[in-house]
């Protein structure tokens, strides 16, 4: 596959916004041939820091999907601007974007660290769907309050 790179010059911080912060340094497993980061990790990455965020702010959320809640990914995208490297410092950076009956929307600012100048590398989205395991299957509910309470904090300005 083919990625356009946008000069990573073009792409200042974004304004500062409360977000959940997971750091990550990048290891030679997660390259290509080339040696750059494979494009599917940046989207592991913002599983990694969703369940991150889960497991110190939501630890009761983690307790429902072991019985029959289910955080389904409707829907996932990602922005590159800058290739990134074996053990280039990154802060995976989640914001809640909007809570909209039994979805959430979450954005994703990766920043590149480590560097004289911190620097967007690539921004993310995903779109949550809070559903309950019935024996009819699964059936939409709206967002756990404790969940939603423990976003609120980290919503983007609008």
């Amino acid at each position: 596959m083919n990625v356009n790179v946008i000069q990573a010059a073009t792409v200042p911080v974004s304004r500062v916004r409360p977000s959940f912060s997971y750091r990550h340094i990048v290891s030679f497993e997660e390259t290509n041939v080339v040696g750059n980061v494979y494009f599917t990790r940046h989207i592991a990455w913002q599983g990694r820091c969703r369940e991150m965020f889960l497991r110190q702010n939501a630890p009761d959320i983690l307790a429902e999907i072991a019985r029959d809640l289910r955080l389904v990914t409707l829907r996932v995208s990602c922005e590159y601007f800058e290739e990134l490297n074996a053990f280039d410092e990154i802060d995976v950076q989640m914001s809640l974007a909007h809570i909209r009956q039994n979805k959430l929307g979450l954005s994703f600012n990766y920043l590149k660290i480590g560097s004289a100048q911190p620097h967007t590398a690539a921004r993310g989205f995903q779109e949550i769907g809070c559903m309950r395991l019935t024996t009819k299957g699964l059936v939409p509910i709206n967002v756990p309050p404790s969940l939603a309470e423990a976003l609120r904090p980290f919503q983007a300005a609008v």
